[in-house]
């Protein structure tokens, strides 16, 4: 247990808004090769923890390490440029630009191409340019969207929007993906789809930390699974023991849940 990697660790997070505490004294590891889940109610602080990682939100206190060095300092661009990716619970897409463009724009952070290079060099950009059409093929290729990578993102289906963004995180090459709410807003054919390319992800080695309400998608994703309430760490570990936390189940899951998973196996065991 002591020799296994932590690529990401929150120390002691604290973050205020007006006096309101929203996140309190927070901590938790995200080890290599786990998917971890942080769950909790509507206004638990999840997504106010996931903006402090990435850099959007400044932290009252405590400390935030990616890959065993301390990001507290770091820009929202140079976390991204470390490996750091994120998708967003509302989609950021530039909506009037095809799906390739988009995908394109997300690895902007990590090439050298800005106004000068164009006046300077044109050859240059243009042939880097060609690179990232050709990387963005591939991605889109990868994760089934390939056949849309003309199409306008807001004349897409709402899933379809959502792996479009998957994709452009997938274009910055990171190692590790937040994913804010991934399975939101999609009928379960499409969440099964988007689970299926989460794990595709993951197989290529690329770590996942997401926040989700969807019990399902957690449960059959996650291997780790932190649970906040109020802004406090009420609980952790795996999906077994999630499921029959009394503190967990009165503050989120709800009887109903406990039920619905004594009843699930049983029917397993008949």
């Amino acid at each position: 247990m002591g020799n296994e990697e932590i690529v990401l660790e929150v120390k002691n997070l604290i973050k205020k808004f007006d006096g309101l505490v929203a996140v309190n004294d927070l901590s938790f590891k995200v080890k290599k090769g786990r998917i971890h889940a942080l769950i909790g109610p509507n206004g638990a602080g999840k997504t106010t923890t996931v903006n402090m990682i990435t850099g959007t939100d400044p932290q009252n206190e405590g400390d935030i390490l990616f890959c065993g060095k301390s990001i507290l300092k770091l820009p929202v661009y140079s976390r991204a440029k470390l490996g750091i990716g994120r998708t967003f619970q509302n989609i950021k897409l530039f909506s009037s630009m095809t799906v390739l463009e988009n995908l394109m724009i997300g690895a902007q952070c990590n090439t050298n191409q800005h106004i000068l290079t164009y006046l300077v060099n044109l050859k240059k950009a243009k042939a880097e340019e060609e690179l990232l059409k050709e990387k963005a093929e591939v991605i889109l290729d990868f994760i089934g969207m390939y056949r849309y990578k003309d199409e306008i993102v807001s004349n897409l289906a709402y899933g379809r929007q959502k792996m479009t963004e998957l994709g452009r995180t997938l274009m910055m090459d990171p190692k590790l993906i937040l994913l804010d709410e991934p399975a939101a807003g999609l009928n379960p054919s499409e969440r099964k789809t988007f689970i299926d390319i989460i794990w595709k992800v993951f197989e290529q080695d690329i770590d996942i930390f997401l926040i989700e309400h969807n019990m399902d998608v957690v449960m059959n994703l996650s291997h780790d699974i932190t649970v906040l309430n109020f802004g406090c760490k009420i609980a952790e570990g795996g999906s077994k023991e999630i499921q029959n936390n009394e503190e967990v189940i009165t503050a989120y899951l709800g009887e109903g849940y406990r039920k619905k998973m004594m009843e699930k196996e049983a029917g397993a065991n008949a």
